[in-house]
């Protein structure tokens, strides 16, 4: 169990930020900090002060292991603490972290990967037998790791330390994509042997300070780190599970960063001298989830219709309150091997209301299956229903239980609503598409796909994979289930005298809800 170390932190809730309770909370959060939040930050980054950031939280059940990092301010605190082989760039393309390089055998089988001169926070050296302990660890198969499915992929036992700095991972099958599998979500690097997180030793830019479950984690900065040490002296991060309060931490001084802010708050304080907002284009995307392998979606004239009669332009609009940007019914927009050769397509009812008609689908009524789990679903709900209303369909609305959503939709259903963060497009595939997929949504089952995207991770030719990429998503743009309308932009709030808040940085993505590289002004 997670110790609790006592520190002078406090939650932040509606009520504490409102009430009477908010000058003491603001008084113990701002003790020490010599900035003002009217101050405004330097184009050039500074060194020292402690930046307060506010995410939405776990509760008091949260952890500090890497491995089991889950919610976005988990995410953030593992990439402050620790380091990864791989990340994300902007375009989801993989760069090198402890990883300086990587070189496959002509097979794809066995890739070799030499490690940087890094440090953990103790001072010992990042070697090869961290890398090959943590990633036995993740793939235990007592335990429930995130990245466990990512990494099943590494034959570990056949796998080797070359010497500290070099090590030699041994694969299953071969995989010219494995890159992308150094850069898996959750897929840190611990020290040998690190089996519990209430005092985590990591080698990010980032030490543990001091840690409050569900309601504060205080870290500072490692002077050593091999990318550079953090502008920053300190950074905390504090815990608000209901938006106007991270909004109202920010407005009233006691945080300087809040995550994840409405398209409504960003109007709202579009104008106001207190506030800036970051906006994070591309980092979601918006979609509805058709099962192909049962009645009305078996039908490929339907699919085609459903796709037809979608105004997405409308849904970006009302949805995402314009904060996004249409899809065009695939994964991925701007990421690398994204097929944006491909037409876009646009309302077509007259066609839609032939294809309905065809199918036998007219005065057909579909459950859409939606939750209040993510921001949006009951108004695309709400909103789509009312385009497919003018093609002679019904589609009704029906709420689950938001605890269980992503669980029930994989299975039941026929219709619901969808979203996914950002990720390579390989893994996209590979995780929802595949016949052998276990997070199926749309159960998409095709032999013909399945080779498809075998002939694009096997080949060690660019241009190969980049034809299969592209042959894979012109046939789910025909046939596929997933409906793809949009593209939201990820928000956060930051006071004016933070710099260095990315704009370029989708989230999941190295650089988004990064702060070795943020400074106070």
């Amino acid at each position: 169990m997670t110790s609790v170390i006592p520190m002078p932190a406090a939650r932040l809730t509606r009520r504490g930020l409102l009430g009477g309770a908010a000058a003491a909370v603001s008084a113990t959060l701002l003790a020490g900090c010599g900035d003002s939040p009217a101050d405004t930050a330097s184009d050039q980054p500074r060194r020292g002060g402690r930046l307060r950031a506010v995410f939405a939280g776990g509760g008091a059940q949260e952890t500090l292991d890497p491995h089991l990092a889950n919610l976005f301010n988990e995410a953030s605190r593992a990439k402050a603490m620790f380091d990864k082989l791989a990340d994300y760039g902007p375009d989801v393309s993989i760069r090198p972290r402890l990883a300086s390089g990587w070189e496959p055998d002509a097979g794809l089988t066995r890739w070799r990967i030499t490690l940087r001169e890094a440090t953990f926070h103790d001072g010992g050296p990042v070697r090869a037998a961290d890398v090959l302990y943590s990633y036995a660890r993740i793939t235990d198969p007592k335990r429930a790791f995130r990245a466990r499915a990512s990494l099943e992929l590494i034959d570990l036992r056949a796998s080797r330390a070359v010497d500290d700095r070099t090590v030699e991972l041994a694969l299953r099958r071969p995989f010219a994509e494995f890159p992308n599998v150094l850069a898996a979500f959750g897929a840190y690097v611990v020290p040998e042997g690190a089996d519990a997180f209430d005092r985590p030793v990591g080698s990010g830019p980032f030490a543990f300070d001091a840690f409050q479950p569900g309601r504060s984690l205080l870290l500072k900065r490692y002077a050593d780190h091999w990318d550079g040490a953090p502008h920053l002296d300190e950074l905390e991060y504090l815990v608000a599970n209901e938006e106007s309060a991270r909004i109202n931490a920010l407005l009233g001084g006691q945080a300087d960063y809040a995550h994840d802010v409405t398209p409504t708050t960003a109007r709202t304080y579009a104008g106001d001298a207190r506030v800036r907002i970051t906006r994070m284009a591309n980092s979601t995307m918006q979609a509805l989830a058709m099962k192909v392998d049962r009645p009305p979606f078996d039908n490929r004239d339907l699919r085609e219709a459903m796709f037809l009669l979608t105004d997405r332009q409308q849904l970006v609009d009302t949805v995402l309150s314009g904060a996004g940007q249409v899809g065009n019914d695939l994964f991925g927009k701007g990421y690398e091997h994204y097929a944006d050769d491909i037409a876009q397509r646009v309302p077509d009812l007259d066609r839609a209301r032939f294809l309905v008609d065809r199918a036998g689908a007219r005065g057909l009524r579909i459950p859409l299956d939606t939750a209040p789990v993510a921001s949006g679903f009951v108004e695309t709900a709400s909103v789509f229903a009312e385009q497919a209303r003018q093609v002679g369909l019904t589609v009704e609305a029906r709420s689950g239980n938001k605890d269980t959503y992503w669980k029930d939709i994989l299975t039941g259903g026929v219709l619901a609503c969808y979203r996914s963060g950002a990720m390579p497009i390989e893994t996209h595939v590979s995780q929802r598409l595949l016949s052998t997929s276990t997070t199926n949504a749309t159960r998409w089952r095709r032999p013909d796909f399945d080779a498809l995207y075998a002939r694009a991770v096997s080949s060690p030719d660019e241009q190969t994979r980049r034809q299969a990429y592209g042959d894979m998503q012109r046939v789910l743009h025909a046939e596929g289930g997933f409906l793809v309308w949009g593209f939201a932009d990820f928000l956060v709030a930051t006071s004016p005298r933070v710099g260095g808040v990315s704009a370029a940085a989708p989230a999941n993505t190295l650089d988004w809800a990064r702060f070795d590289k943020v400074w106070l002004g």
